[in-house]
């Protein structure tokens, strides 16, 4: 019986204490699991806010570089185009003279950059005219640079066009003595000439001229007479009463030179003969350039504007020399036919 009580006692000992154990455990489980105070809920708020905010950020950071990228890209691309011409250059700076580098360089430019001014880049008037003087010298001392003879220049003759490095227009006489490019010592691509039998300045002549001028725009254009002309020397001799039989078609040709010869012999009464023949090749070359001023208005209006000077010379077929008229007769020529009422104008 005893035995049975204690037991009892034992087994309820026991009880009391899984029941205290329990309590402990549950009581301290709620308080783990008590709701946060509002310190820890804003912790935790801030904590669960952190990954969105942060993808705002990278994303805010991925804009703005994104937009710096695209800033720098035109600065990349400049620099790598500058990159290229550079490279560009060098290529032909190893393959060309310095002269022609210049040159392609330029046409390059042109290109991109399209002149208003069809003369912008050319030689001035005065420049022109130096070189095809420089060249004349060099020609007569024996010391010709032969420029633009290469195989570089006709490259470029062939691939470029004219009216970026012409920088005169000559009309001359067909005699072969008188080899235009040789006696200024220019080479492919420097000269626009016009050959005709006694340098007549006649509607396909004039043509050619304007075309020079306001197509090729050269700076200059050179009347060229020569010494011994045989048209002039022919049509001195009809106008003295001593012509002889000529094929059909040369007298049209230089019935242009008839009034110069009767001119230069009214200038010259003392002047007999065949002695007169040097003032009609110089007279011829002033008829000439009134002729082209009383016909093309386009040539008048280059003239005047400043872009084009008209010079005339004579080249001694016997020595290689060319003599410089009188730089203002063509502008006191100019300003006479302005004054002419039947000059040809625009319609």
């Amino acid at each position: 019986m005893q035995e049975k009580k204690t037991k009892i006692i034992l087994w309820t000992y026991l009880g009391l204490m899984v029941c205290f154990i329990l309590m402990v455990t549950f009581g301290g489980d709620e308080k783990t699991h008590a709701p946060p105070d509002e310190t820890a809920m804003s912790k935790e708020a801030h904590v669960t806010a952190a990954p969105e905010t942060a993808i705002a950020e990278q994303g805010a950071q991925h804009q703005e570089a994104s937009t710096s990228e695209v800033a720098e890209e035109p600065a990349k691309e400049e620099n790598h185009v500058a990159e290229e011409s550079h490279q560009t250059e060098e290529i032909h700076g190893a393959s060309l003279p310095a002269e022609e580098t210049t040159t392609t360089a330029h046409s390059v430019d042109q290109a991109d950059h399209p002149a208003t001014d069809p003369f912008k880049d050319k030689p001035t008037p005065d420049e022109s005219l130096a070189l095809l003087k420089i060249g004349n010298q060099r020609f007569v001392h024996g010391e010709p640079t032969r420029p633009h003879l290469n195989l570089a220049r006709l490259i470029q003759a062939g691939s470029e066009n004219q009216g970026k490095h012409a920088y005169a227009t000559v009309i001359t006489c067909s005699d072969s003595r008188v080899p235009v490019e040789a006696i200024f010592d220019a080479g492919i691509m420097d000269l626009f000439v016009i050959r005709v039998a006694g340098n007549v300045c006649d509607v396909d002549e004039r043509g050619s001229i304007e075309y020079g001028l306001a197509h090729v725009n050269t700076p200059v254009l050179v009347v060229l007479g020569h010494t011994q002309c045989g048209a002039v020397t022919a049509v001195t001799q009809a106008v003295l009463g001593h012509d002889h039989k000529l094929e059909r078609n040369i007298p049209p040709l230089v019935d242009n030179i008839v009034p110069a010869v009767k001119k230069a012999m009214a200038d010259h009464p003392d002047v007999k003969g065949a002695d007169i023949i040097p003032m009609a090749i110089e007279e011829n070359i002033w008829t000439g350039i009134e002729e082209l001023f009383m016909e093309s208005p386009a040539t008048r209006n280059l003239v005047a504007t400043g872009k084009v000077k008209v010079v005339g010379a004579i080249y001694d077929v016997g020595e290689g020399t060319v003599e410089w008229l009188p730089e203002e007769k063509p502008m006191e020529i100019l300003k006479k036919v302005e004054a002419n009422p039947n000059k040809t104008v625009v319609k």
